[in-house]
């Protein structure tokens, strides 16, 4: 009988020949497979070589070997294939004639396969011919053998199953944890206190790898502070007027409390929504919290559910709380304080006026584009008398006294920019005009300067931290406990050496690789050919341009002047470099 007539279709193409007898690796080249979810729960490279040891021992007997790897490190199992890095780029391979192997065996199908992943991604490999090897079916995957797509959908049920049962274990062990023994389970102290050690991990085999117990002990800097937020608020102060009052004092905000922590913050004054924050943190009565936000899985797109979910954090409501039963670090508020300050907030709650939502959803044109020349923060879009504006809410958001000379309301309105930009844009992409803007564009892009704001902050902190030296040497001066200034020391120089390195990095010009003449033509081209029709356009066109162009807007308030900058094909860079730049006159309100 002639062999080409009864190859079944899991056969390999005649020029990727299988072995004689079914499931045979005899000279196949392989792709593998596999994935390991965070460096925090198992090494990488056990885990990589333990799988690898069990697809190498799979076709070993027929001669197969091993010629590529594509292994997922820090990747969720619940990611489907083309989502995690390396799988997607075996994907990628399948298509590619040239790719190098004839095969693909991975080491644990509960690793590679979640739910219903196995159905979703299995007939790739049928339709470009390329075989899939799994230890469990003892080789090759046959698409027609129900036997195999059972098994394989049965460990991909596993894996759902396993991967739950581990979140419920974590969750349970955490909760009795907190509310046992109050212990502290990570994240950033509150502002407040500061971290200490506990003493050796009861795990043993954690403590043998040198992990130790933290907990929460009073900060003597901030948590006067803390108290004096509480104090005021229950004597009728808002919580505005309390920023006011602790930026006009002088007190360090708690991002410039701790600018190692919060170096992308702006620390120039007190936030009042940071005041709000410290009123309704139930940690300060003493006792520890636990479960205030939880992971919140939504679908990434509803029209392709193989995509998968994405992971956002959610506030739970308080009746989800954990809280511990006993007091277990220091207290700066007692109980019954706490409460008055929650029924305070409750009735304020109840009799303010109920916020009306916005029945639709405006588009601006500019958004993320236009920043406020006085203090270089983003302004905000707002929709007011049936037009597109857009302002800088710093004096609300910060307390007045933070030392920025500034007007208390910026805005400007949207259609005063756009036809002034529109002409620009249509000026330099005329057709006569478009050899002058190209060949701007590729001088253009150079390497970048030093970025100043990151100067500011990094050197904002090194201040920061050489009053709090002279600080603790006063205090130690002063006859106050040796251990504890001295710990306090050694704390705030590791927080001096790193603003020390962050300057040195800040001062060191940006690395950016430069744009090639045919990169910038071909984005050029794009964007004149929109703007060709930007006159008749709706906003979604404009949006696009300006995306395609990637523009940013700085508003100088004392001269009513917007700098607009173009940098194309650099749409998501923070502070791109200016190619193309005009001044446009605007009416702005201050």
């Amino acid at each position: 009988m002639n062999p080409d007539t009864t190859a079944p279709p899991w056969r390999a193409s005649p020029h990727r020949p299988l072995a004689d007898a079914p499931g045979g690796a005899g000279g196949l080249r392989f792709a593998f497979s596999g994935r390991v979810s965070t460096e925090d729960h198992q090494d990488p490279e056990a885990s990589r070589l333990w799988q690898l040891g069990r697809a190498e021992a799979l076709i070993a007997p027929a001669g197969g070997r091993i010629v590529a790897e594509y292994f997922d490190v820090g990747q969720s199992r619940a990611l489907p294939w083309k989502r995690r890095p390396r799988a997607a780029a075996l994907l990628a391979a399948l298509a590619d004639g040239a790719r190098g192997f004839d095969a693909v065996v991975i080491g644990e199908p509960q690793r590679a396969f979640y739910g219903s992943q196995f159905g979703t991604t299995f007939p790739l490999f049928t339709h470009y011919g390329v075989p899939l090897w799994v230890p469990e079916v003892g080789g090759v995957i046959d698409p027609d053998n129900e036997a195999h797509d059972l098994i394989m959908s049965v460990f991909g049920g596993m894996s759902k199953g396993e991967r739950n049962r581990i979140r419920i274990r974590v969750h349970s062990a955490m909760a009795s944890q907190t509310l046992m023994e109050g212990r502290y389970l990570g994240g950033r102290p509150p502002y407040g206190y500061r971290l200490v050690d506990r003493g050796p991990h009861p795990n043993p085999g954690k403590a043998a790898d040198g992990k130790r117990l933290h907990g929460l002990d009073l900060d003597p800097e901030a948590a006067p502070v803390v108290v004096r937020i509480f104090r005021e608020f229950l004597a009728g102060r808002g919580i505005f007027a309390i920023a006011e009052g602790l930026t006009c004092d002088g007190i360090p905000s708690p991002s410039a409390h701790d600018r190692a922590r919060n170096p992308h913050r702006d620390g120039r004054a007190w936030n009042k929504f940071a005041v709000r924050t410290i009123l309704t943190n139930p940690r300060y009565t003493g006792r520890q919290v636990w479960n205030r936000q939880h992971k919140h899985e939504s679908l990434l797109d509803v029209e392709d559910v193989t995509l998968g979910y994405t992971t956002s954090m959610r506030w739970n409501t308080q009746d989800k709380w954990i809280i511990s039963r006993n007091v277990v670090h220091p207290t700066l508020v007692d109980d019954d304080t706490f409460a008055r300050v929650q029924e305070t907030f409750e009735t304020r709650r109840r009799t303010g006026t109920p916020h009306q939502g916005h029945r639709t959803k405006n588009p601006y044109l500019f958004r993320g584009r236009i920043t406020c020349g006085v203090c270089a923060r983003r302004m905000q879009g707002q929709w007011s008398h049936g037009d597109a504006y857009y302002r800088c809410r710093f004096p609300e958001e910060y307390a007045l006294a933070n030392r920025v000379r500034r007007p208390r309301n910026v805005y400007v309105r949207e259609s005063w920019l756009t036809p002034a930009i529109d002409g620009w844009i249509g000026t330099v992409l005329a057709p006569h005009r478009l050899t002058e803007t190209i060949d701007l564009m590729v001088l253009g892009s150079d390497a970048g300067e030093p970025d100043p704001h990151a100067i500011q902050t990094a050197q904002a902190l090194l201040t920061s931290c050489d009053t709090k030296l002279a600080r603790h040497r006063a205090a130690l001066e002063a006859g106050a406990d040796a251990t504890h200034v001295t710990q306090w020391i050694a704390e705030t120089q590791q927080q001096r050496r790193a603003a020390e390195a962050q300057l040195r990095a800040a001062q060191q010009p940006t690395a950016q690789a430069p744009l090639s003449p045919d990169q910038v033509r071909r984005v050029v081209r794009q964007a004149s050919d929109l703007a060709t029709t930007l006159h008749h356009s709706g906003k979604d066109d404009r949006a696009a341009l300006y995306r395609l162009l990637s523009l940013r807007l700085n508003y100088d308030v004392s001269a009513r002047l917007v700098h607009v900058t173009a940098t194309p094909g650099e749409p998501d860079r923070k502070s791109p470099r200016e190619t193309r730049g005009e001044m446009v006159g605007v009416r702005g309100g201050t």
